[in-house]
C-alpha cells in the first residue's frame, strides 16, 4: 500500500518501474494499492494487521507477521 504526499502523483507503473532499478526483479510488486491514509496508532506507528486484514478476509488460515 502507498500513501501519496500531499500534492503528489504517480501511477502504478511508475511506483514499479522506480523500484526495478532499486531492487531484485523477484522483489518487485505486483501491484501497488493506493491509500488516503495509513492507519496508525498514538506513537505514529503505522498499524500493519489493519493494513493487511482485507486481504485475509474470509481466508481460513493467515501468516503471521509483525
Amino acid at each position: 500500500m502507498v500513501q501519496l504526499r500531499e500534492g503528489a502523483s504517480a501511477t502504478e507503473d511508475e511506483l514499479i518501474e522506480h523500484c526495478r532499478g532499486e531492487i531484485g526483479g523477484f522483489q518487485l510488486p505486483k501491484t501497488v494499492d493506493f491509500i488516503d491514509t495509513l492507519p496508525r496508532n498514538a506513537s505514529g506507528k503505522v498499524l500493519k494487521r489493519e493494513l493487511r486484514e482485507p486481504y485475509w478476509e474470509g481466508q481460513a488460515r493467515r501468516v503471521a507477521g509483525s
